[in-house]
């Protein structure tokens, strides 16, 4: 009986998309999945290739993609998950239009390809399902928007000077964020809000929740688009955590919920928070194992210039109902909108390993019934060393190096991502720090060249 129903979904799912297809004169599809650093890759094919497509017949070579196969087990083939496909607003004219399917990687046999990232978050929602859960998933992506200069390269002066919600004519990105959430529209989004964050250049496009698998889509498609439509007003969108000196960074917040069938798993009203044990018990584990895995959510050099006190980023090991300062918050919506925010996550991360281990970790609490620490309502930025240390708040590493070694001494890494990516994302973590420990800065350079 299931296997009907899926076939049958299948089926539909697929005549509506030739149906579109035709109605929508798209000539050409774009199979989109990403490497191991969430970077979006396509190999484009005709229309006509479609139902070659739908069967996963489509052949690339793995070894060619950072942190796929080697080169003597290459072959990889794409199988395109059909929820995924849309028509690209941008490209449709008359009589013409191109369309995108993300797709996961498979093996000659079938079988998932362990190194594909999408495969990672499936094995962690398969396992949320083996205890009942469902796993719901809001991130908030903020980036910023840079001049380009006559040959289109990006340059460092800023798009806009304005701050935190406000309009035009300071606002000057007001117009792309526009064109921004019409394309995303299209493409099947949600958008919920738009809005100038604090920083000078600074945007953020807010959109409706997901299930984990889709969220992290959904991620990777948004980052695309942003940078796709700033490109055609002559403008570079980076989701580069800290582009700027002395400003607010981009983070990527990610709100996650549990459910069981229909109901929240984080809800309960006879808590005086109105939160369940599994939601404590979820919180603990994000406590317990967020130092091992920053390096996923936090994976570069300059992520960590981010993670410093003052500039609203959480650096502390708290949680809170209501502080902001917090490295976890709870936002004040109860009920169905029940939900974990963990705050340090930022855009530059791959979005199907983030969210996966941060479901993972909040399993393992969940599992070991570990017991969350007593919430931290003071404003913990503006607390003292001594204070922070009396009331027991750790902090996140300092660097990627630091990182990268306590990913290494923990668990959760290992666990979540699997072998396959757990060691080629080590040894890319490892090359990139000691690339940057190896070169020689311009700060090194103005404070030493002239002084020595």
């Amino acid at each position: 009986m299931t296997e009907t129903l899926i076939s049958n979904t299948t089926d539909a799912a697929l005549e509506k998309i030739k149906e579109t297809i035709k109605t929508k004169s798209v000539e050409l599809l774009h199979l989109q999945f990403v490497d191991i650093e969430g970077i979006l890759k396509h190999v484009t094919v005709t229309a006509e290739q479609l139902e070659d497509v739908a069967a996963g017949k489509m052949m690339f070579d793995g070894s060619s993609i950072k942190g796929f196969s080697a080169i003597n087990n290459s072959d990889l083939y794409l199988q395109p998950d059909l929820s995924t496909f849309a028509v690209l607003p941008w490209t449709e004219e008359e009589g013409y239009a191109e369309a995108r399917f993300l797709c996961s990687a498979v093996n000659p046999d079938g079988t998932l390809f362990e190194g594909d990232t999408r495969n990672v978050l499936k094995k962690t929602v398969d396992r949320a399902a083996e205890q009942g859960y469902t796993i719901s998933v809001g991130p908030e992506l903020e980036f910023f928007l840079f001049q380009t200069d006559e040959n289109g390269n990006p340059t460092t002066e800023l798009s806009d000077n304005g701050g935190y919600f406000e309009p035009s004519p300071k606002d000057l990105g007001e117009r792309v964020r526009l064109e921004i959430y019409r394309a995303l529209k299209a493409m099947g989004f949600t958008i919920e809000a738009s809005h100038h964050e604090v920083a000078e250049g600074q945007h953020e496009l807010s959109f409706k929740y997901a299930d984990a698998l889709g969220a992290a889509d959904k991620a990777t498609t948004y980052k695309w688009v942003v940078k796709t439509v700033a490109r055609k007003y002559g403008l570079h969108a980076t989701f580069m955590p800290k582009p700027v000196a002395g400003i607010n960074g981009s983070g990527m917040h990610v709100n996650m919920s549990f459910f069981k069938g229909n109901e929240n798993a984080f809800f309960d009203p006879s808590d005086e928070l109105q939160l369940s044990k599994e939601a404590y018990h979820f919180i603990a584990g994000l406590l317990v194992s967020v130092k091992s895995f920053a390096a996923v959510t936090n994976p570069l050099v300059n992520s960590y210039k981010r993670l410093v006190p003052g500039y609203e980023a959480p650096c502390y090991l708290a949680w809170s109902a209501s502080n902001r300062s917090a490295l976890i918050r709870i936002p004040a919506k109860r009920g169905l909108a029940t939900r974990v925010e963990l705050r340090c996550p930022d855009p530059s991360s791959n979005p199907y390993l983030t969210f996966a281990v941060i479901a993972s970790a909040g399993l393992n609490g969940i599992e070991k019934e570990l017991e969350a620490p007593a919430s931290i309502n003071e404003d913990i930025f503006h607390m003292t060393e001594e204070q922070r240390a009396s009331a027991g708040i750790d902090s996140l590493p300092g660097s990627l190096k630091e990182a990268v070694e306590a990913l290494e001494a923990g668990e959760i890494g290992r666990e979540t991502l699997g072998d396959h990516v757990y060691n080629e994302y080590v040894s890319l973590k490892k090359a990139e720090w000691d690339s940057y420990r190896l070169a020689v800065h311009s700060w090194e350079v103005e404070n030493y060249h002239s002084k020595f």
